[in-house]
């Protein structure tokens, strides 16, 4: 299988114990794969070390040139109209039709002259997810994207990550505190804990997820094992 993603002993530290210990990660083009972690496990640490936010030594450091990373605050500027802020950044001749394009994927077609400040939760993190489609990434970087948002409206926001995922084709790392979110979405789950990789799950289930299946429920109770946190079904 080709590797779009190839780091070999990645280790970073501040100073103290490591955050990332050693840690080798691949990650296919065109895979969705989901990183879980308690806080402080180095989940944001990773992520800002693949989006090129931050350095850290290893062996082997293959990470593709256009990668795109959606935060958990939308983090547009106000100042600017939502199209605006989709091609900010972006120096290619064709830009603004891209934001357009990547505005009707996301379902804004109808905001793009609207002010950040007018825009709901979701609406604002469809505009952020937008603004890191117009770059076309090879990788896509969600960091906790949906934390902020009311639960119907992150259900919501699955199923446009999920076909969004399939329409353009670009490998996916999510990173989450949602079990339920890293079981529904990826094709493989990774648990980081004390900066290595303490699980792998492959996730080789067809799409839409129910959580009321027993294979799924079954791979988020192993997952919350492994988080520790023990389900009672008294």
């Amino acid at each position: 299988m080709s590797t779009l993603v190839d780091i070999r002993k990645l280790t970073r530290s501040f100073g103290g114990p490591a955050v990332l210990d050693g840690i080798d990660l691949s990650i296919a083009p065109g895979e969705f794969v989901a990183l879980l972690g308690r806080s402080g496990s180095g989940k944001s640490t990773l992520l800002r070390v693949l989006s090129g936010l931050d350095t850290a030594p290893a062996e082997r450091l293959e990470i593709p040139k256009r990668r795109s990373v959606v935060f958990q605050e939308p983090r547009l500027l106000p100042w600017k109209s939502v199209i605006q802020n989709a091609v900010l950044g972006v120096d290619h001749s064709n830009a603004k039709a891209r934001a357009q394009q990547a505005l009707t994927d996301v379902g804004l077609s109808h905001r793009t002259q609207a002010w950040p400040l007018t825009l709901s939760g979701g609406e604002a993190q469809r505009a952020a997810l937008a603004r890191a489609l117009v770059r076309e990434p090879e990788l896509l970087l969600l960091d906790e994207p949906f934390a902020a948002l009311d639960a119907l409206t992150r259900l919501r926001m699955h199923d446009l990550v999920f076909d969004l995922w399939r329409k353009h084709n670009c490998a996916v790392l999510l990173v989450t505190h949602d079990v339920w979110e890293a079981v529904a979405l990826a094709d493989r789950i990774l648990v980081l804990d004390n900066g290595r990789f303490s699980r792998e799950i492959r996730v080789d289930l067809p799409h839409p997820r129910h959580r009321s299946d027993p294979q799924t429920a079954h791979i988020e109770t192993e997952l919350l094992k492994e988080l520790g946190v023990e389900l009672s079904h008294a």
